[in-house]
């Protein structure tokens, strides 16, 4: 019986270009390279003896050389062999990283653990027989374990369970399907988009023949059939796009010749990102929004990823406020993106103040001319204009009766 750990796609050097703060940006590449040691703190309570990595373990074919040493000395504290396969994003094609003399190098120095798996053909270990399927280019429009199919499963030992190791989509399922089907703003993976290719075939007869197939390419925890899974990554890089979608764990593989797998996830995430659906009607509806969110952030602000669906009209007093809210989020979040809009729904007495001021006839003529337009116009987009106008020109009230 073989204990072992399946992960992927670490993408080690994200570039993360929708976070503006680049010590966000910083802090966030930081976390993946930490991920390795979480799953590292899994090795002992596991039992795991191996370390099966389905792909992109870096965001790129040329990673920087920081973003390689940093991983090779990570992976060298792993206190067992760390099997790798290229996946799209870093795949095994001539000037990719796996040639480069630096790596090698550094991974001769740094991390001897660790075996990059090049070729198509079984690596036969003392427990277990892999099958590595790895990408040789981004798209490969042949199925990569295609040349499984061809093997003489007789010439091997019999003792030993048999894993594939392969990156990809099942059946029209994968990192392409999740991106374009289910993410309508392209916020899934802006800064590499999947490939439509590198379709992986997996039926009957072939996976009669494994006792377990780890999969890399989706970034959600799945089993994709008995034998099948996809790991997702260790430490999630998206917002969740359905109910049950799964990220941050690596999984604790039991597997033995000719039984199912038992399979475990175990933890690994450092970072929270949270969807949060909002409806803002009033002041009040601000306030409860605010209580919910310092709940959510506890006591360590700066951990949390926050989108913010929101839908709804707010008086001019309640933009202010809700303003105010979203500034401080901003600074305290790592990101904060929204979705949706919240309109803005002056109240009669809100507009009589403004056109009303004696004192600042200038706001005054101005407030009073921008709801005349407001009144006469049939067109939305006209209209919220003019109401992000009219609230603007409310918040910079407190600034004038101070002046």
């Amino acid at each position: 019986m073989l204990s072992f750990l399946h992960s992927a796609d670490w993408q080690i050097g994200k570039p993360y270009a929708r976070v503006q703060d680049p010590d966000k940006r910083a802090r966030l590449r930081q976390v993946r390279i930490e991920a390795i040691g979480r799953i590292g703190a899994q090795i002992a309570p596991t039992k795991a003896s191996l370390l099966l990595v389905a792909g992109d373990l870096f965001d790129s074919p040329t990673p920087s050389s920081s973003d390689v040493s940093a991983v090779c000395q990570a992976i060298g504290k792993l206190e067992l062999p760390v099997l790798v396969i290229p996946g799209n994003h870093d795949h095994g094609a001539p000037g990719s990283v796996w040639h480069s003399p630096f790596f090698q190098t550094e991974q001769r120095r740094r991390a001897p653990n660790l075996q990059v798996l090049l070729e198509r053909k079984p690596l036969v270990l003392e427990q277990a027989i892999v099958l590595p399927c790895p990408l040789l280019r981004r798209s490969d429009s042949q199925d990569p374990t295609a040349w499984v199919r061809q093997l003489d499963w007789s010439a091997l030992p019999a003792d030993r369970p048999r894993l594939l190791l392969a990156h990809g989509s099942v059946h029209g399922f994968g990192a392409t399907d999740l991106d374009t089907h289910l993410d309508t703003d392209h916020d899934a993976d802006e800064e590499n988009p999947a490939s439509a290719t590198n379709r992986l075939q997996l039926d009957g007869p072939l996976l009669e023949q494994l006792d377990y197939v780890a999969l890399g390419d989706w970034h959600g925890l799945k089993q994709v059939n008995a034998r099948s899974w996809y790991c997702g990554t260790p430490e999630p890089d998206r917002f969740p796009r359905t109910n049950d979608y799964q990220g941050g764990q690596v999984l604790a593989v039991t597997a033995q010749r000719g039984q199912l797998p038992v399979v475990q996830p175990r933890p690994t995430a450092s970072l929270r990102w949270l969807p949060l659906t909002v409806e803002l009607q009033s002041s009040a509806d601000v306030e409860r929004l605010e209580r919910q969110l310092e709940q959510l952030l506890g006591d360590e602000p700066g951990q949390q990823l926050l989108l913010l669906e929101e839908q709804g009209n707010l008086s001019l007093e309640g933009h202010r406020r809700y303003a105010a809210l979203l500034e401080r989020w901003e600074a305290q979040l790592l990101r904060l993106k929204r979705r949706g809009h919240c309109g803005t729904s002056p109240d009669a007495q809100e507009l009589a103040d403004l056109s009303g001021r004696a004192e600042d006839p200038l706001i005054a003529r101005v407030a009073s001319d921008l709801q005349r337009e407001l009144s006469s116009t049939d067109d939305p987009d006209t209209a919220a204009v003019l109401q992000l106008a009219l609230a603007e020109l409310h918040r910079c009230l407190p600034a004038e009766r101070c002046a």
